[in-house]
């Protein structure tokens, strides 16, 4: 009789050690334009609001920055992932004027920002 087929199934909760977040900055005056630089350090500023000085040296990544339309796409770790998120939810104000951080995507692989199902135009 022969022996029976050994199988060995593999599952991965999670395989990528990063996450990515594709988000908008909504500033309350449309004249203002903002840079790279200057949205990165906007971001680690809520940080330090946030969580402090700690906070304030949490890695991440700006891995895009769109100066016309506001739009970034951000690499955090996935330790980080929920700090990261929390602080730009509750970012509330850039030097001093009214703005929002509209979160778009989120996804562990980055290949899936590419595109957004819900902005597809079928003619």
């Amino acid at each position: 009789m022969s022996q029976p087929a050994l199988y060995e199934r593999l599952v991965f909760k999670n395989a990528s050690v990063y996450h990515y977040l594709k988000i908008c900055l909504i500033l309350d005056n449309d004249d203002r334009k903002i840079n790279a630089v200057y949205f990165k350090q906007m971001i680690i500023s809520a940080l330090r609001d946030l969580y402090g000085e700690i906070g304030a040296a949490f890695p991440f990544d700006v891995l895009k920055f769109e100066e016309d339309t506001l739009t970034a796409v951000l690499r955090v770790y996935n330790s980080g992932l929920v700090k990261l998120w929390t602080a730009l939810t509750l970012l509330g104000s850039y030097q001093s004027e009214p703005c929002a951080v509209h979160v778009t995507q989120v996804s562990p692989f980055l290949l899936a920002l590419s595109g957004n199902s819900r902005e597809l135009e079928l003619d």
